[in-house]
């Protein structure tokens, strides 16, 4: 477990770029934190990092979004050559079953999962968790409609405030997390 101070989206965006360098096939994601914590924000940047085709927006309606990987010409890979990446947000799901009901491939694909606490249970034996906090009160907004609709799970607006982040590896596939010294100040 590794606990960072990030202070700004844009370190945000370079711990996701750290992260997408790591995954791979059959690599999960989970990540914990409330409406506006940075969730989106790093899972943008792992996407960009991987050079997905279109821009991570939070699935929250759609509940999962696959992002084909591209070449540098901007041809799209094969699932073979380059693994997509899949965007999952559990906010409405209730159980295992109901994000089993998605059909994800998890074996073929890296997947990324927002309030997937858990759901993630018998879906793979190692994952990496990250929880997000933000400041209580700073920046914050009431969660409403408007917030559910928003296409983005940013920093808050009003108040760029530091979050605490801590990065958890689960299972054989994550008992070396020392490439996380980099993120590190």
């Amino acid at each position: 477990m590794t606990t960072l101070t990030i202070a700004t989206p844009e370190r945000m965006a370079e711990l996701g770029a750290t992260i997408a360098v790591q995954l791979g096939a059959g690599d999960l994601v989970l990540l914990n934190g409330e409406l506006g914590a940075g969730k989106t924000t790093l899972t943008r940047a792992i996407g960009e990092t991987l050079g997905i085709r279109g821009t991570v927006t939070s699935p929250t309606f759609v509940l999962a979004r696959t992002h084909p990987r591209l070449d540098d010409a901007g041809v799209e890979l094969s699932t073979d050559a380059a693994p997509p990446l899949v965007h999952v947000d559990a906010y409405r799901l209730s159980s295992a079953v109901e994000l089993d009901d998605l059909d994800i491939d998890f074996e073929a694909s890296i997947v990324i999962v927002e309030w997937g606490a858990g759901l993630l249970d018998g879906v793979s034996d190692s994952w990496l968790t990250v929880d997000i906090a933000r400041p209580l009160g700073g920046g914050s907004r009431e969660n409403s409609a408007d917030d559910l609709n928003e296409s983005h799970d940013e920093f808050a607006d009003e108040a760029i405030e530091p979050r605490t982040v801590t990065v958890t590896g689960a299972g054989p596939r994550w008992a070396d997390m020392e490439w996380l010294n980099a993120v590190s100040d």
